[in-house]
């Protein structure tokens, strides 16, 4: 392919569509072992400088791409997006198993939603090299690697090998409407405990105003991971659940006491009904940086004025460590059977780090530069109130280190679970036990040992 060329970017769709459209197009092949170098850290195949990368993006990160496209034109690239393995979808590593019995065919670099795909793609699968390539072998600059946040390489790093880069970061802090607040008297809670006392002043004077919403399969990261829950834990290869645990039943509680008082919707944020019925009536609610872009600066969703939305530290149990959960993030992988290895690194430095990586943020990028560059746009922007900056900082040195990251997301079982559960009229405490269930099950499908 011409380097001059500007490649169509496609839709991955579905296996078989992925298997043809990238073998049609020249998708980088390579067999499970390589012939070429090690100078990477791993038996690469054989390098040409001319072959077309092929990048699988979502479709959030697909504006990055391009921008890398006409930063770049000497570099031959191939954009194709997919669902970005959202909601645990499990896509990324079903479509990497169908070109490992293949052995050809694997893209050159993939985007995840998924902060727990480490756990496989560095895995020997049936004989077949790890997908994911590391990359602090050789193949990025250390000077480059030690650029990223403080722990913001943990959930892709396996033993002592780094394996992927954190596009973002997304600690849970506490949104709030100060116009909303000043009308109505009340304070910014900063516990669980405070939060739950707000929701019954709430239902009791303002009923229809809300505290956040539980519709979404990511809401355990939101609420059990940052209250310090047990629910989703890995030990080596043994993973655990345990809802017994005292912090796992107070937020149970907590998150049933406020179904129950209608301050807790069941509505996706990401809903037209959500913003239809509830984009003027959020007073607060727990949420991820990247709500910064996505829900409340965006025309099609929330859309708040300038000057009324804020970030506060995350909640935390009163008398407890001050500490918070994350959703999600997304990580960057580089195939270890890329023919053109030199390109993947100069893509990934460019979406880790260029101007572009600001530009075109909605959430806290995960390098510390760029996050200090992204963090002082938005705070001298005007739009956010208080101390934006310093409660996201705060935030994203405060995740619980007790999450696991095993190779199945947690965001499956609630979505099969508990939100059915919930619009038929039960409780969470109601589908706790089933909830479990699907956690064990599904880690011992995925071959852990299970407590």
């Amino acid at each position: 392919m011409a380097a001059q060329r500007r490649t169509i970017t496609r839709t991955v769709t579905t296996i078989a569509a992925v298997a043809a459209v990238t073998l049609l197009a020249g998708c980088t092949g390579g067999g499970s072992g390589g012939t070429g170098t090690s100078e990477y850290g791993f038996d690469s195949v054989e390098q040409d400088a001319d072959a077309t990368i092929t990048v699988w993006v979502d479709a959030a990160r697909e504006p990055l791409a391009n921008a890398f496209e006409e930063a770049h034109p000497d570099v031959p690239i191939s954009v194709e997006t997919y669902d970005g393995n959202a909601g645990g979808s499990g896509s990324f590593q079903t479509k990497v198993a169908l070109f490992d019995q293949s052995s050809e065919g694997w893209p050159d670099v993939v985007f995840s939603t998924q902060t727990n795909d480490a756990s496989w793609a560095a895995k020997e699968t049936n004989g077949v090299q790890p997908f994911a390539a590391p990359v602090d072998k050789g193949l990025l600059d250390e000077d480059f690697l030690a650029g990223f946040t403080a722990g913001a390489l943990d959930p892709v790093t396996v033993g002592d090998t780094v394996y992927g880069l954190r596009n973002d970061l997304a600690p849970v802090v506490l949104w709030y409407n100060q116009a909303l607040l000043d009308q109505f008297g009340y304070e910014i809670p900063t516990t669980w405990e405070e939060y739950q006392e707000l929701s019954d002043a709430v239902a009791a004077e303002h009923p229809g105003y809300i505290l956040g919403s539980v519709g979404d399969s990511f809401a355990p990261y939101l609420y059990y991971w940052g209250a310090q829950a047990p629910i989703f834990q890995l030990e080596g290869d043994t993973f655990s659940s345990d809802f017994e645990d005292d912090h796992s039943q107070r937020m149970t509680d907590l998150l049933d006491h406020m179904v129950a008082n209608g301050t807790l919707v069941q509505d996706s944020v990401f809903g037209a009904s959500f913003v239809e019925k509830y984009a003027d009536k959020i007073i607060a609610m727990p949420g991820p940086a990247w709500y910064s872009g996505v829900l409340f600066q965006n025309a099609d969703s929330v859309n708040a004025p300038a000057g009324t939305v804020g970030a506060a530290a995350p909640l935390y149990w009163d008398g407890e460590d001050q500490v918070t959960g994350n959703v999600g993030g997304g990580t960057w992988f580089a195939s270890s059977h890329s023919e053109n290895l030199e390109a993947v690194k100069t893509f990934l430095e460019f979406v880790i780090s260029s101007d572009a990586a600001v530009e075109l943020a909605t959430g806290l990028p995960a390098y510390e530069s760029t996050a200090a560059t992204w963090l002082e746009t938005q705070s001298s922007s005007g739009y956010f109130v208080g101390d934006f900056s310093g409660a996201v900082q705060t935030a994203a040195t405060s995740v619980w280190d007790g999450w696991g990251f095993p190779s199945f997301s947690p965001e499956t079982a609630y979505a099969a679970v508990v939100i059915p559960a919930l619009a038929a009229g039960d409780t969470i405490a109601d589908a706790v036990p089933d909830w479990r269930e699907q956690y064990l099950n599904e880690a011992q499908v995925q071959g852990y040992n299970v407590e």
